[in-house]
């Protein structure tokens, strides 16, 4: 099966003994074949499959395992390991995990000094392998088991005796490392291996100055580039680990250790040796991130912690184009957040203090970001491959997060800093700017202008009256100019009299498709907040949107944000000029859908069907005209008279309604032409609610033929929609119970032929009955209703209110709680738990008293829900349920 596995070509032979030896491996007879496959004669993959074998066994059947053979199994993987020292790493490596397993397994009772015994045997002096072999095995088998620990599945009160003697244990391993490390006749190879073992250990939470001799020496290795990336890990992991704050007095210590390292650094940078300078960045961002609070405290040591953040922030600027030339800066990102975290949660005086010592270091901090977010020259960006912009890109967004984080810090001067500085440059006649410079600038004040309320402040005037003074000559410059426009939307709703100094250039950037995105989403966001003060500009906004659609300059989905733009726009209009407007800006495309509901399907002409149906939808997604308005003296909101007479939407909706099921009888085989029909009135549903009343009964009649003729999940998504806003109301009553009935009894069906077909219509109809049972119980009273098939988790909150649903669990609840049991028992995913609970919480709360009966019954079958369970298991189980 072995030889199968590795060698034979053939996939499913592969896929045939892979099944087989995964059964092999946790079988009664691996005890005995695991030492077969270890002998010398065999091949390295053999052999990895024997010790892997034994590992499992160890591992996951530790109970399979009598007491009285523990000895003489520890002895026999002893000798193996012995064996194994001068031979095959990955075979040592796999016996050294189940050697770790047993000992974790026996610690403390059954063999209380496990790690010293280790350490006494392996130095043993008549053992046939050399002293370096024997060390490197013992040094693998103290490094594997730590890790073992942490993934072992060892009971809680278990894990926490084992990592008890193990902290003792450590007083065994930490003087031996650090008597290797420093040993100058060690070879290379040892002290690399004696770095990686304490990585392993201090992940164990042992105390911070425990470690303190050992991270000196990992300091000193730093020197020696062989053991560089090894020292970096073992540093880091030393210093982050959750409990090293308690040990202020050794991270005082460490803070002379980091900014010694900083020549090392300046070198490293000025060679361009990237790797040198992050790992230093790493050990200089770990202590400072996950100390800085400790630190801070230590007032009357402020100012060495005050040189770590400046060596810090000599990381964040580190020359050269991040993801091209340099890795490091994103790095420290971070920290920036927590330190201003930590300053600010000081009492107002310690506070006081620490901003005067570090508002300087912030603006400079910003300072130091706004010239890492500038693009490089174009020339250079051109040559940068997809990987590396895309890189860029989202570096970018974490400097902008992090610029709106430090205006906590620095408040409204930080918008006036950045504002002077835009002025100067565009109005400086001395020197030409380049283009890079102001989009870091304005970059930084749309990050901020993003999520920070920035309607109080008194630099936007000045800021919106600079914009149209840039002179535009690059796409990345002309996106941000964008972006930030759109950043001020909601000022600009405030200060109606400026959108007229904007609004023309997102309209001409609405013609260059290199500026789809920033240009589309910045009219969206700009018809969404000022709709009220746009009715002037309307007709020339719908003019250039009509055009730019005609001429497809813009990706499906930005067409798509142009639609919701322009429902936003409309919104704000008379009923009759809305009529007017999504007269012409709908009649092409019904001509369209018209020409196409005649043509024979195939692939093209369902693309242009499904985008125009898409454009609609997103159209009737904002076209709302019952709207909430903001009374601008901020008193309660007050709702405006809806004009009389139908609602535009429902008139054109109406109008189409013919067409539309003339599209969906040639392509009711489509689930995506479905999806895009019941996307229509899904979104105009929920934006009209009420007002999409005369639309009841020819929808349920529409969808009931859809159901019919094949089955799709999306029919159910809008049935749920139907129910949910309008089956409460008598009047709509009658067709949506109609609707209903037809479309459980299809539904129940095409269960009876396998749910596992269609997962996505079983998940669809689950959340169609949810509703109903929360909307209108009502539904389920129905005589034509197999409520008994309905039988579901969702229906036993309402066992007690409607007649038929008490019935159904009283009869078949004992089924469902089988069913349950079988899957906590079993075989189903872990992820699922919550759910099966859900479903015990509800029997327990509505039929506590059949329960309590049921889960006796069916638990005292043998080897229900699995042969593993004994059964005081099962009875600790069900009292702990009830």
């Amino acid at each position: 099966a072995l030889h199968q596995l590795y060698y034979d070509p053939n996939i499913e032979n592969k896929n045939l003994a892979q099944k087989w030896l995964m059964q092999a491996q946790v079988s009664p007879q691996a005890w005995h074949f695991s030492w077969q496959l270890l002998q010398p004669n065999k091949v390295p993959e053999i052999q990895y499959f024997g010790a892997s074998a034994l590992h499992i066994k160890i591992s996951r059947y530790w109970s399979d395992i009598p007491t009285d053979q523990y000895e003489s199994l520890k002895a026999q993987l002893f000798t193996q390991i012995t064996r194994f020292a001068s031979g095959s790493k990955i075979v040592l490596t796999r016996l050294c995990v189940a050697l770790a397993s047993l000992a974790l397994s026996m610690m403390p009772d059954a063999w209380p000094c496990a790690v010293a015994d280790m350490v006494r045997l392996f130095q043993a002096e008549d053992s046939p392998v050399d002293g370096q072999g024997r060390c490197l095995a013992l040094l693998e088998l103290l490094t594997v088991l730590p890790e073992e620990f942490q993934t072992s599945r060892l009971p809680q009160y278990r894990k926490s005796l084992v990592r008890a003697s193990l902290a003792v244990e450590c007083g065994a391993v930490f003087p031996l490392l650090e008597q290797l490390l420093q040993q100058p006749s060690s070879p290379s190879c040892v002290r690399q291996k004696v770095l990686k073992c304490f990585s392993s250990w201090v992940q164990l939470e042992v105390p911070l100055q425990d470690c303190e001799a050992l991270i000196q020496a990992a300091f000193a290795a730093l020197q020696d580039s062989e053991l560089f990336d090894s020292s970096v890990e073992a540093i880091v992991n030393a210093i982050s680990q959750p409990d090293a704050q308690r040990y202020v007095n050794t991270l005082l210590k460490l803070i002379p250790l980091v900014l010694g390292l900083q020549d090392q650094l300046r070198q490293a940078v000025q060679n361009g040796d990237m790797e040198t300078s992050h790992g230093i960045c790493r050990i200089a961002v770990a202590l400072g991130e996950n100390h800085s609070r400790a630190l801070l405290d230590q007032v009357e040591h402020w100012q060495s912690f005050l040189a770590l953040v400046n060596m810090i922030m000599f990381c964040t600027g580190i020359p050269g184009h991040f993801p091209v030339n340099e890795t490091t800066s994103s790095l420290t990102l971070t920290f920036w957040y927590t330190l201003q975290d930590d300053i600010l949660s000081f009492e107002a005086e310690k506070q006081a203090v620490y901003q005067q010592v570090y508002r300087p270091v912030y603006f400079q901090l910003v300072d130091v970001l706004l010239h890492k977010a500038q693009f490089p020259s174009d020339e250079e960006y051109g040559f940068w491959s997809s990987d590396e912009k895309e890189q860029f890109r989202i570096y970018r967004v974490d400097i902008s997060d992090t610029l709106m984080y430090v205006y906590e810090m620095l408040g409204a001067e930080l918008l006036s800093n950045l504002y002077d500085k835009l002025g100067r440059l565009l109005t400086s006649s001395e020197e030409p700017y380049s283009w890079q410079h102001t989009e870091a600038l304005l970059y930084g004040f749309q990050s901020i202008a993003e999520t920070i309320d920035v309607n109080y402040s008194d630099v936007v005037p000045g800021l919106i009256g600079l914009i149209p003074r840039i002179s535009i000559s690059n796409v990345q410059l002309a996106d941000t100019v964008m972006f930030t426009i759109g950043a001020l939307s909601e000022w600009l709703a405030d200060h109606p009299v400026m959108i007229n100094s904007v609004l023309p250039l997102v309209l001409h950037a609405l013609g260059n498709p290199e500026l789809s995105i920033s240009s589309v989403s910045t009219l969206k966001k700009i018809c969404r907040e000022c709709k009220y003060d746009l009715p002037p500009y309307a007709a020339n906004i719908v003019a250039v949107s009509q055009d730019v659609l005609m001429k497809q300059i813009h990706k499906t989905s930005q067409c798509m944000w142009l639609m919701q733009a322009l429902g936003f726009l409309l919104s704000a209009l008379q009923v009759e000029e809305i009529l007017k407007n999504l007269h012409s800006l709908i009649s092409p495309y019904i001509q369209q859908l018209e020409k196409l509901a005649e043509e024979i399907p195939n692939p093209s002409n369902k693309l242009a069907i499904v985008h125009i149906l898409g454009l609609l939808s997103n159209l009737f997604t904002t076209l709302d005209i019952s709207h909430h308005e903001d009374d601008h003296e901020g008193s309660e909101l007050r709702k405006l008279p809806v004009p009389q007479g139908p609602n535009p939407v429902v008139v054109v909706l109406q109008q189409v309604f013919q067409l539309i099921q003339k599209v969906l009888s040639k392509w009711l085989n489509d689930a995506q032409v479905v999806e895009a029909v019941c996307a229509i009135f899904e979104k105009s549903v929920k934006t009209l609610l009420d007002d999409f009343a005369p639309m009841v009964p020819q929808l349920c009649e529409m969808l009931g033929r859809m159901y019919s003729t094949i089955p799709q999940a999306s029919a159910l998504d809008l049935t749920r929609q139907l129910v949910h806003i309008f089956a409460h109301e008598p009047a709509h009553f009658p067709p949506i119970e109609a609707l209903f009935l037809l479309v459980t009894s299809i539904t129940l069906t095409l269960f009876q032929q396998g749910p596992r077909d269609h997962p996505d219509i079983v998940d669809s109809f689950m959340q169609l009955l949810a509703q109903a049972l929360k909307r209108k119980p009502d539904l389920f009273l129905c005589e034509r209703l197999d409520v008994k098939a309905v039988f579901q988790c969702e229906l036993l909150p309402r066992c007690g209110e409607v007649e038929p649903v008490g019935k159904v669990v009283q009869e078949d609840g004992r089924m469902l709680l089988i069913a349950v049991l079988e899957a906590i028992g079993g075989q189903a995913s872990r992820s699922l738990m919550d759910c099966f609970a859900d479903i015990l919480f509800a029997l327990n709360k509505h039929c506590f008293s059949l329960l309590s009966v049921w889960i006796k019954e069916a638990l005292q079958s043998p080897g229900f829900p699995s042969a593993r369970l004994s059964p005081e298991q099962k009875d600790t189980f069900s009292q702990q349920i009830l």
